[in-house]
């Protein structure tokens, strides 16, 4: 038995020949390309080879890397899994001219199988059933005169390849004149043989394959069957075994034929011979020799109680024998779905992206190689996972499969969930009647929001964010204006923390792909649902397919896309907030782009019109008083008396370089009392470093900046005075161009705006107004200082919810 195998592959297919291997206390090597470096194949691996950086032939297609990794590492064996280099004759053969096992069938079985036309005639002699068909055309004239004699329709096939790649169905004798050269110069690009062929087309057929396996002892037996008739674009996406509905009379048939062809091959290791089954005239036909493991061959050994990958071990070891007697009777009912990165309503676009998170139901078989934070990328194919169940019977298979696709989560790239639920729920999935046309057309509702166009920058945001992570330097994030953002989460009847949408300075625009009930609050951009008008803080109802577009905010800054029950993406810190800077948290770390779908809840729906008065709905101007505490270093030694006067006083307007670290003021310059900031600095502004609070007013230098929820924990710069809490909201609205002025507040009158905020979003209305100021100075800032154990200390007002303490010893 080998020591150490090297698998020659990636993804799920590599993470579960790796268990495999483990069980058997073989050694395993993986081969990664350094796009692939955070996948569970590398991780799992007791060893991994990285193939170096580039496309798919600069990695795992190059058949001289391949065999140096295995070479270096002392790998007796190597593993080609599916896909890429499993069915080829080129790698098979350099295995054996540098001793190293291959773990499949014999070049020679790889090359009769790979080309369709000469395994159509070694079945012909074996007695399997053909459609009628032709051997190769020699061109266009031919393939006309062929088709007329078989009857349309027909399907125009290259000899090499698979995975639907090169068919074309072919109605009448246009549709053949039209496809002829697309189907060779696929076949040329693709397989490097442009070889084509006829076969009789079936309209209504189902697609069944049957499990085989050899030995170098002249054993071929047959181990089970599997319906594969659920497909999209001629690409499996559900597969079963038994297949259902399957006269035990034709599964008997379909045994005996594929075990006669695998005894004409001399077949050796796993296969698979695939029939097209014409279910009305109980009637089945050869369709190829897959001279591999299939992607589906977990259903099999679910239900036959076996491991197909220990047996190719085994048998290329030489120590397989007597296979018929290692297998039992068929038990239960066993289902595969395959979850994709790709969005199943635009046509089955792959995705791509960073998987923020992925939880899998721990009551199914799982087979993948993503993780958290693994980015899917464009250069291989968007498979992401099976999720295999085993069932007393096919009812009971279903409801498993069910329930595991509904606790399965996967966020931040789009996949196939969904679609595949809906399949589940078809009555005819339901009740066994599959056929591989079935799919045609299919297109159900899925509980997502579209992004067409994700505006300026629209981040996904909740309330109040990240909270308890300041003192590690991770801001809360939040909607920054998050009285509107609450208020339309109280409209929608949502949790307070509900995720929603911030859109900035332009909108952009969404499609709804459900029922969905929504509401926008904040700034008017002009919303329009499919042309007509959408009215702020009222709870709309879209249709599925309804676009939803906003233009730019001529007035405050920030809008807010609220939906019922919420946006749903994973929880980072206890929030579903954005952190741009540090590209983590809402969807993928960033702003929203074009083509990204945001999932939503089954209940986004809720029936409901209701709606908040505009007249106690927050008030957004060109002209701001913002509302001020005093602190935590308005005081004496660092500036001038004047300091807080001439902050009232004057007018301040935004700068059109902020954002959500920090709003920028142009305005009068700060009086200080100091010409530098001593050991901290050259500028009266500097300090040594100190915690900040959001909406606290920093002077870096001379320039004057409000501190967003996305802006540092620390700085080295004064604080004169900070936001009450029942002001924040304002600083999320300030747009471009706005004039601001300030409002000194004791503690007791910014509760009171505090209060009547929280009023409103209890639906008590109540006008929010901002008190007159009082005659304050700057000392209100210090709470206390003095002497104790020997220390000095001074304790600050920072805003409402915050005290600065600094201690030491003073002069």
């Amino acid at each position: 038995m080998f020591t150490k195998v090297l698998i020659a592959n990636r993804g799920a297919i590599a993470v579960r020949i790796e268990r495999t291997l483990k069980k058997m206390g073989i050694a395993s090597v993986a081969v990664y390309a350094q796009a692939d470096q955070d996948s569970l194949h590398v991780i799992r691996a007791d060893e991994a080879v990285c193939l170096g950086d580039g496309t798919v032939r600069e990695t795992y297609l190059d058949i001289d890397k391949i065999i140096r990794a295995a070479k270096e590492t002392g790998a007796q064996a190597v593993h080609p899994g599916y896909g890429f280099l499993s069915e080829n004759t080129d790698f098979s053969a350099a295995c054996e001219k540098n001793g190293i096992v291959f773990i499949g069938p014999t070049p020679e079985q790889i090359r009769l199988f790979g080309l369709k036309h000469s395994a159509r005639s070694l079945a012909r002699k074996a007695g399997v059933p053909l459609l009628p068909g032709t051997d190769l055309l020699s061109g266009r004239e031919e393939a006309v005169r062929a088709a007329a004699e078989i009857g349309y329709p027909v399907m125009l096939k290259s000899t090499a390849g698979g995975g639907g790649i090169g068919i074309s169905i072919c109605r009448n004798e246009t549709d053949l004149q039209n496809s002829y050269d697309k189907v060779c110069y696929l076949a040329k690009s693709n397989f490097k043989d442009d070889g084509v062929f006829l076969e009789k087309y079936v309209e209504r057929a189902r697609h069944v394959e049957v499990q085989i396996f050899g030995n170098a002892y002249g054993e071929a037996i047959a181990v089970g069957e599997r319906d594969c008739s659920v497909q999209r674009r001629n690409q499996k996406v559900v597969e079963e075994s038994p297949a259902p509905n399957l006269p035990q009379a034709v599964r008997k048939s379909m045994y005996e034929a594929a075990e006669r062809l695998a005894h004409a091959a001399g077949y050796r290791n796993a296969g698979t011979v695939e029939f097209l089954y014409d279910e009305a005239e109980e009637r089945f036909y050869f369709l190829e020799v897959n001279t591999r493991l299939q992607v589906e061959h977990g259903i099999t050994e679910e239900v036959m109680g076996i491991d197909l990958v220990e047996w190719m071990v085994r048998e290329a070891a030489g120590e397989l024998r007597d296979i018929r007697s290692l297998i039992g009777s068929p038990k239960g009912h066993a289902i595969e779905v395959r979850v994709y990165a790709e969005d199943a309503r635009n046509q089955f676009r792959p995705g791509t992206g960073r998987v923020d998170d992925c939880c899998f139901s721990s009551s199914a078989r799982i087979e993948t190689w993503i993780r958290r934070n693994v980015v899917v990328t464009s250069l291989y194919d968007p498979m992401l996972a099976k999720l295999i169940v085993h069932g007393m019977d096919r009812a009971d298979a279903i409801q498993k499969m069910d329930k595991t696709l509904d606790e399965t989560k996967i966020y931040g790239v789009t996949t196939n969930l969904q679609y595949l639920s809906a399949i589940l729920h078809r009555p005819d999935y339901q009740e066994g009647r599959l056929f591989t046309k079935m799919l045609d057309g299919f297109q159900p509702e899925e509980h997502t929001l579209e992004v067409l166009d994700g505006g300026v920058q629209s981040t996904i945001q909740d309330y109040p964010g990240m909270v308890g992570y300041w003192t590690v330097g991770v801001p809360p994030c939040g909607a920054m204006d998050s009285y509107s953002f609450r208020l339309g989460n109280r409209l929608l009847g949502n949790e307070e923390g509900a995720a929603g949408i911030e859109m900035t300075m332009r909108g952009g625009s969404y499609r709804f792909r459900t029922r969905t009930s929504f509401c926008l609050t904040g700034a008017d951009m002009k919303a329009s649902l499919d042309g007509e008008p959408v009215a702020l803080y009222r709870v709309v109802n879209a249709l599925p397919g309804q676009v939803l577009r906003l233009g730019n905010a001529v007035c405050g800054m920030r809008t807010y896309l609220l939906v019922a029950g919420g946006i749903q993406v994973p929880k980072i810190m206890g929030s579903r907030s954005t952190f741009t800077d540090g590209k983590f948290g809402g969807h993928n770390g960033r702003a929203l782009r074009t083509g990204d779908t945001l999932e939503l809840r089954a209940d986004c729906f809720t029936d409901s019109c209701a709606s908040f008065p505009l007249e106690y709905a927050p008030f957004i101007t060109h002209e701001w008083t913002l509302g001020v505490l005093p602190g935590p270093q308005p005081t004496k030694e660092y500036l001038a008396p004047e300091y807080l006067k001439t902050l009232t006083e004057a007018e301040y307007t935004v700068n059109f370089n902020s954002a959500r670290t920090g709003v920028r003021l142009n305005g009068p310059v700060p009086q200080w009392t100091r010409e530098d900031g001593g050991e901290a600095g050259l500028h009266p502004s500097n300090i040594h470093d100190n915690a900040y609070a959001i909406g606290t007013l920093d002077l870096t230098g001379d320039q004057s900046i409000l501190l967003g929820p996305d802006g540092p924990s620390l700085g080295g710069f004064i604080c004169p005075v900070t936001l009450a809490k029942g002001e924040l909201w304002k600083m999320g609205q300030l747009h471009p161009g706005d004039k601001v002025r300030f409002r000194l507040l004791t503690l007791e009158q910014a509760k009171e705006i505090r209060m009547a905020m929280e009023k409103n979003l209890s639906f008590d209305y109540t006008k929010a107004v901002l008190p007159e100021s009082l005659p304050i100075a700057a000392d209100y800032a210090i709470l206390s200082q003095g002497r104790a154990d020997d220390m000095d200390y001074c304790l600050r007002l920072d805003g409402e919810e915050n005290l600065l303490m600094e201690f030491g010893r003073w002069n």
